[in-house]
């Protein structure tokens, strides 16, 4: 490939060196900050070989060209335009300042969660190894596994252990990455976080039994009695304390004398956030992220398939405006409370949509004969059914249309299914083929039945719609003829 003449072409493409904000690349996707995206010339961008894909979200237009080609291609569009060498980090920043609130608020969810995804998707996945060591039924009849080996019982209570750990210490993780997104010191969040799960405390999971018994244990302080309740898997006490926390410290900073600064600072950061935490702030956002983790399980409880089609069926179109990014401190929630929850209904159907939109992109490959279009489905295909949808849904289906219409449909009918038997996950992972790890026991059999029903569904869907749409471009092609022969 020539990758001077392709970023200049992209270039030309794009409106210019002066129509770009910042620019970066991740592993795949040229990703840009336009100061006018309406300056684009599409059809250049949808000519070009090397171009397997476009999509605006997030305040970036990013250009999906292809893992290795990216960077070379980065390369020489950075000497074109003269930018000087950015992070994805920077250009997000830059891209966030052209988001309205909610977009912005979106985006501070995916900003603290997205980093802790490994730890939970490591602890989650071992849960759900200990749960296929000591489920009945699932290997043996009758019996577990660790019924029928006792010498493996002592493996499975150290994989419990393991998978435990970042749902106990949740708020530590929660509150050193919120701490940091919110500008202060990261660490003085995860001292609040350790604060909040601190084993002097009651364990907050025992906390409703305590209540009930008229047992919770409390401080006496100059006449008020505070509780001495932790906080363990919760999210949104520590969220919010992280925020108090970040906007104190920066509050000290501006004012204390700087040689005093590293005394002074982090003692009364710390002092006064934890004592608003367990006077105000834990006790009001655990009773609020109760009444959302209850009402979420009394809405996919109440509504059941008819919800889940609803849900499978919006889940691309919300994950093209970026929103989805508000669900993974949903299902951090959930899955952190799954002793009371079950585990997450999000993941499974988001599960459906991927598969679905993987399943429309392998029919197009099949009806389509543009060259182009037949390399970018059949990587993508692929793809979307591992979990990555992007260059299936933003280089091929949104693109035709009829395709994306297909997954929908697909996502629906395969969302429907696994809703009417409360499939759900225990673990966050590739929401996809290899989500059947992630799945709770018991249930997997009905996740690969509905895996099969929505890529069935999208495939034969999206094939008709394609073949009603090539008869319509046949016929309109045809008229067109006649009319000039006319």
């Amino acid at each position: 490939m020539n990758y001077s003449n392709i970023a200049q072409e992209i270039l030309a493409a794009i409106g210019g060196k002066e129509n770009i904000n910042a620019a970066a690349h991740c592993a795949t996707r040229l990703r840009l900050v336009l100061n006018n995206e309406e300056t684009i010339d599409q059809s250049k961008l949808d000519e070009m070989d090397v171009v397997k894909g476009t999509f605006s979200t997030g305040g970036q237009y990013q250009i999906i060209l292809g893992s290795g080609t990216v960077n070379e291609v980065y390369k020489e569009f950075a000497k074109l335009t003269g930018q000087s060498e950015m992070s994805t980090k920077d250009v997000s920043s830059a891209g966030s300042k052209k988001l309205n609130p909610l977009q912005r608020f979106v985006k501070m969810l995916s900003d603290i969660f997205v980093p802790i995804i490994p730890a939970i998707v490591a602890g989650g996945l071992l849960m759900g190894l200990n749960n296929l060591l000591t489920a009945k039924d699932f290997f043996i009849e009758g019996q577990s596994l660790i019924e029928a080996y006792p010498n493996m019982a002592d493996l499975a209570a150290l994989i419990n252990t393991f998978a435990n750990a970042a749902f106990v210490f949740l708020p530590i993780l929660i509150g050193f990455s919120a701490t940091q997104r919110f500008g202060g010191n990261p660490y003085l969040g995860a001292a609040l976080g350790m604060l909040m799960v601190h084993p002097d405390l009651l364990n907050g999971y025992g906390y409703a039994d305590a209540m009930a018994k008229g047992e919770v244990p409390i401080w006496k302080i100059f006449g008020f009695e505070i509780e001495k309740v932790g906080y363990q898997g919760s999210v949104l006490p520590v969220l919010v304390s992280s925020f108090i926390l970040a906007k104190i410290e920066t509050f000290l900073r501006r004012r204390v004398p700087s040689f005093l600064d590293n005394l002074v600072t982090p003692l009364l950061s710390i002092f006064i956030t934890g004592v608003l935490t367990f006077i105000f702030v834990g006790p009001i956002t655990r009773s609020a992220g109760n009444l959302l983790t209850d009402g979420l399980v009394w809405l996919y409880d109440t509504t059941g398939f008819i919800g889940g089609a609803l849900f499978g069926l919006l889940y691309a179109p919300i994950v093209i405006t970026g929103m989805h990014h508000s669900f993974i401190a949903v299902e951090t929630q959930l899955l952190a409370d799954m002793a009371k929850t079950g585990g997450s209904f999000i993941f499974p159907i988001a599960a459906m949509s991927n598969i679905a939109q993987g399943a429309a992109t392998i029919a197009v490959l099949l009806l389509v004969r543009d060259a182009k279009i037949k390399g970018t489905a059949s990587a993508a295909g692929i793809s979307a059914l591992l979990g990555i949808t992007e260059p299936a849904m933003f280089g091929v289906n949104l693109k035709l249309k009829y395709p994306f219409i297909g997954a929908i449909s697909g996502a629906a009918a395969g969302s429907a299914f696994i809703s009417l038997f409360k499939v759900k996950a225990i673990a966050l992972g590739a929401a996809g083929l290899p989500g059947i790890i992630s799945i709770k026991p018991g249930t997997i059999t009905f996740y690969i039945l509905g895996m099969a029903i929505t890529f069935a569904v999208a495939f034969l869907v999206t094939i008709v719609l394609g073949k009603r749409d090539s008869r319509k471009q046949a016929f309109g092609n045809k008229g067109t003829r006649e009319q000039k022969a006319s």
